[in-house]
């Protein structure tokens, strides 16, 4: 597991925080390399105020198989709590995931392929490192999922509205509501389907996935 940090400071300084950030990215890879063969990854880590998840002070990016970034907001006041409780690992797991996904079969172009990209991501992180769901995978009840489930036809489209179903963007779909749906539907396929193989992980076919689930029934 050959995986190269690259710090990024233009725009703010990380030094006070290199050590602990260093680690947690260090405590991923060993994570990740106890489950999926090795692969080359190169690592961006920058510091950028206000463009992070605010209730977290970090936020991530997958950008092909061999590239990821990692965002950082040291003046977030949840950026301390984040450092301490493991968000920053789970946070690299989640984007590696992503990367091995696009070299296998991509991160997809439908919403229902969207779906379970992120349900996969999301729930890698969480079995890796026996956590519970993010917030935003856990954001909304069963009620409020039912009244936004897409339809089949929004299942399959190819020009689905993607920050509209998972950041709420236009105000149609509640905020992280494809994050919640997608951790879901991962959710009873993993139940159906227990401690996969890292090539399970990273390579089930999506529809596989959303035919395992009730949240998907419309499919």
């Amino acid at each position: 597991m050959d995986w190269r940090l690259h710090w990024l400071e233009a725009e703010g300084d990380l030094a006070p925080w290199r050590d602990r950030i260093a680690a947690e990215i260090e405590a991923a890879r060993q994570a990740v390399a106890g489950l999926l063969p090795p692969f080359c990854l190169d690592i961006l880590v920058e510091r950028l105020t206000g463009a992070v998840i605010p209730e977290t002070g970090t936020t991530g990016r997958a950008y092909r198989p061999g590239l990821c970034s990692l965002t950082l907001d040291p003046l977030n006041p949840n950026f301390a709590a984040s450092l301490d409780n493991g968000d920053i690992r789970r946070t690299i797991a989640h984007e590696v995931h992503h990367c091995r996904r696009f070299a296998g079969p991509g991160y997809g172009r439908t919403l229902g392929e969207a779906l379970v990209s992120e349900g996969l991501a999301g729930q890698f992180a969480g079995t890796l490192f026996n956590a519970p769901p993010e917030p935003w995978e856990c954001a909304l009840d069963d009620a409020v999922l039912r009244a936004h489930l897409p339809s089949a036809t929004d299942l399959r489209a190819l020009d689905h509205d993607h920050a509209g179903w998972f950041f709420g963007a236009g105000g149609r779909h509640p905020r992280w509501f494809g994050y919640t749906l997608g951790y879901r539907i991962v959710g009873d396929w993993l139940a159906a389907h227990p401690a996969p193989d890292g090539e399970t992980w990273v390579n089930v076919p999506a529809d596989r996935v959303l035919a395992a689930s009730p949240w998907s029934a419309t499919a």
